[in-house]
């Protein structure tokens, strides 16, 4: 009997295709950059499970010409690259990675948000560059505190609440604002639910994990950053479009906020000659939130138990479309 055929679109963990490999009959994309749109689909055509993460498109065409595909294992929480209501219509389960790298994620939220409000991209460019001519000066370098300021945090999933959780540590107030209320989290966490006019209005720091989706494409615009303190600070490690970059640009150049702290951009990569990047309070990372050794390796693990769950036809661990289960 044939072993089935996985394509996975990505070098991964060593772990995790050895899961794999015990499983099926694998090909792992040897490039760093990710397979073109057409050499995805012939690989998809050709297996019976494929594993991808946010660079790969998995969309109709895609599904149309790969009709013996099992099940799709993303590598990311994020599924905005992925057709998911056609792949539910075709029956293949979708696998994603929540949980595993919410803590992982927040730790660089909160890195970029202490990044920015302090200055330290800035002046370690500055000392890097020879400038650094005093060994202190009283006026030089001012930033902005953290500790007992206001974190706003849109979109309380689980990194949101991790994020709460590090602004407690910081003797923070916390504001929310989610498409649904929390009253356990609120008693819990001493979070306070605010819709998001207000939650902009108040907040010190405002820190986006929402999902990009039609409805948060452009989330943050210039009539958004336009309600936000000058002091304030924004950051964002959710996905790039979910802020319109021409508006932060200028809201960061005119000083409408203080600074912004960037794990996403839109595009990605940022192209060299972004006019973010000429600006000094903007700290901009290459989306790196769950880029820590333990969380790589535990979204991995998942992913690859996710892909062989759905070669044997069990349910998936964690399935982004459950209802495919529901069909018959």
């Amino acid at each position: 009997m044939s072993r089935p055929k996985v394509f996975v679109t990505r070098r991964i963990m060593p772990e995790a295709l050895d899961l794999i490999a015990g499983a099926a009959d694998l090909e792992v994309w040897p490039d760093d950059e990710p397979p073109s749109p057409a050499i995805l689909r012939e690989k998809a055509a050709g297996a019976d499970a494929i594993l991808t993460n946010i660079m790969d498109r998995v969309d109709a065409a895609l599904l149309e010409a790969a009709p013996g595909l099992k099940v799709i294992s993303q590598l990311a929480v994020g599924l905005d690259n992925v057709d998911v209501a056609e792949a539910t219509r075709r029956g293949v389960p979708v696998g994603y990675t929540p949980g595993v790298l919410a803590k992982a994620t927040a730790d660089t939220a909160f890195a970029l948000l202490l990044a920015a409000a302090r200055r330290i991209g800035e002046s370690e460019r500055w000392v890097r560059n020879g400038h650094w001519d005093l060994a202190f000066h009283p006026l030089r370098w001012l930033g902005v505190d953290v500790h007992d300021k206001t974190l706003g945090i849109v979109g309380l999933g689980q990194i949101g609440l991790e994020m709460a959780r590090r602004g407690q540590g910081f003797d923070m107030k916390l504001l929310y604002h989610s498409r649904t209320r929390h009253p356990d989290l609120e008693a819990r966490y001493g979070l306070a639910y605010a819709d998001l006019p207000t939650l902009l209005a108040e907040s010190d720091f405002v820190s986006l994990h929402v999902p990009l989706t039609p409805e948060t494409r452009h989330y943050i615009g210039a009539a958004e950053l336009r309600r936000m303190k000058p002091t304030a600070v924004l950051v964002n490690a959710a996905r790039g479009p979910v802020v319109d970059s021409r508006a932060l640009y200028t809201a960061l150049k005119e000083g409408w906020i203080y600074a912004a702290g960037l794990d996403v951009t839109d595009p990605e990569p940022i192209p060299a000659d972004d006019p973010l990047l000429t600006l000094e309070n903007v700290v901009i990372a290459p989306h790196i939130g769950s880029a820590s050794v333990a969380a790589r390796g535990a979204m991995c693990r998942l992913a690859a138990r996710n892909l062989i769950a759905g070669l044997n036809g069990d349910p998936l661990e964690r399935c982004a479309n459950p209802e495919v289960y529901r069909r018959n």
